[in-house]
């Protein structure tokens, strides 16, 4: 319909997609102490889901945010008010981490950047967190190539680049030394 009306659209689909019931960024999964998983939470990853994006600017935004906007035709939440609608989400506000702003921004960030955080449930008032996969939700976030069936691979559109953290052993003088100099190491890589 969009296209028919000269909107340019595409179909996304996004590959580890969380679905954070509770909107708190993080997908959590909830085991006993022998590692029995408990259904304490509606969140759940998908393998995949699909919504569309649409191009056009925003007034109610600002120039900031106009380009490409998330709408979802398949909406699993209601927003803001009593109806099942997601959109139009900026994806630049989403890459930008800008979940406060109106049209289902959180959810859609969620959907792509949500920690998995796995708990050991000990008590109504005691949890303890034991794993948390910061980089396992949104992946290859993919669109088809015009005029062919390739796939164009737009995640950068949603995310920045993971970083991974590097570890390396030093002797002992040179971390004294560089503890004397007042200097920090931080090795990250791409």
């Amino acid at each position: 319909v969009l296209r028919a009306l000269g909107i340019p659209t595409r179909v996304i689909t996004n590959f580890n997609s969380a679905h954070d019931r509770n909107i708190n960024l993080s997908i959590d999964k909830y085991i006993d102490a022998s590692g029995k998983t408990l259904d304490l939470t509606e969140d759940s990853v998908w393998n995949f889901h699909v919504w569309n994006e649409c191009w056009f600017a925003r007034k109610d935004l600002g120039s900031f945010y106009d380009g490409w906007q998330v709408l979802d035709a398949t909406p699993q939440e209601r927003s803001k008010g009593s109806i099942y609608r997601c959109g139009p989400a900026s994806t630049r506000a989403i890459k930008e981490g800008d979940v406060t702003l109106d049209y289902d921004s959180s959810f859609v960030f969620a959907a792509v950047n949500a920690d998995y955080v796995t708990w050991i449930h000990h008590s109504k008032k005691r949890k303890e967190r034991i794993y948390s996969d910061t980089r396992r939700i949104g992946k290859f976030i993919s669109t088809k190539a015009v005029g062919t069936n390739s796939r164009v691979d737009v995640t950068a559109s949603y995310k920045y680049p993971e970083v991974r953290e590097i570890s390396f052993n030093i002797s002992y003088a040179l971390y004294k030394d560089s503890l004397k100099e007042d200097r920090k190491i931080l090795v990250t890589a791409l």
